[in-house]
């Protein structure tokens, strides 16, 4: 190589390098727009399955692994709507898989796709005969997050069917009788109750649900003789007292338990759960 040609290599290297130095320093102080790669897109499922080469629990797999590797930490509102279509997709394509109702429970529910997560589980418990756990899960959103006692005592004790500890089932279907005592059709929840006393396998179970339908019937005669009261007076009921007082109980039922009855805060007549 002449000493011209080295010259003219030297004086390119360093006009690239002085672009390179100030192109640098210009996209330092640049504007950058924040891009998410967390959950951009939901495929259609006829692509997921060609691309997982006609094999729906290779795609199922695949769109599983995909939501699991997410940081929701680093996702915006939007994302989770794709998430919940992904692993929706995932629970249609292998409605068994154990990761995929596991992580819609965990990440769904707290991110305000309670409805996906549900879908989710709801397809787990029917297909997962020997799990509980999808329904207990189910039953679970039905009593915190969608406020529905009745509906969240009948998952929770499809749950306790799939235990085979009959402790363990005993605690489960012990919950679903006492969320039963916050539905709001007392008679619905004494017919469930009765049911659950006459399928019983244990004496001393059977015996303590019976007490619990006597305190749903107590209930539900409280609540029609305070609803007379409110036709024939036109104001709320102050205290349960005044039902004596103004005819329209003899007596005041002495509740089994010992726990009584009291006002929930927008004056609904309720069960205790411990001495007033």
């Amino acid at each position: 190589m002449t000493a011209r040609l080295q010259y003219k290599t030297w004086l390119m290297a360093l006009a690239l390098a002085a672009v390179f130095v100030s192109t640098s320093e210009r996209l330092k102080s640049a504007p950058r727009q924040s891009v998410s790669v967390e959950m951009q897109v939901a495929l259609p499922l006829f692509v997921q399955v060609f691309m997982a080469m006609g094999d729906r629990y290779l795609a199922a797999d695949l769109a599983a692994i995909r939501a699991l590797v997410v940081a929701p930490e680093k996702m915006q509102p939007d994302e989770f709507k794709i998430l919940g279509k992904v692993q929706k997709d995932v629970s249609w394509l292998n409605p068994a898989h154990e990761d995929n109702y596991y992580t819609a429970f965990a990440i769904l529910t707290q991110y305000g796709e309670l409805d996906s997560a549900q879908t989710i589980l709801a397809r787990a418990g029917r297909v997962r005969y020997f799990d509980y756990q999808p329904s207990f899960f189910y039953a679970f959103n039905l009593w915190y997050h969608k406020h529905d006692p009745a509906g969240a005592a009948a998952w929770m004790l499809e749950a306790a069917e799939k235990l085979p500890d009959p402790d363990q089932r005993l605690t489960m279907q012990n919950l679903a009788a006492r969320w039963m005592d916050r539905a709001q059709d007392t008679e619905l929840a004494i017919r469930v109750v009765e049911a659950m006393a006459k399928e019983a396998r244990r004496k001393d179970f059977r015996a303590y649900l019976e007490l619990r339908v006597v305190r749903l019937r107590q209930l539900h005669q409280l609540r029609t003789a305070a609803a007379a009261y409110r036709e024939r007076f036109g104001r709320p009921l102050p205290n349960l007292q005044e039902l004596v007082n103004s005819g329209m109980l003899p007596v005041l039922p002495q509740d089994p338990f010992g726990f009584g009855f009291g006002f929930d805060p927008q004056g609904e007549i309720v069960l205790r759960t411990s001495p007033p």
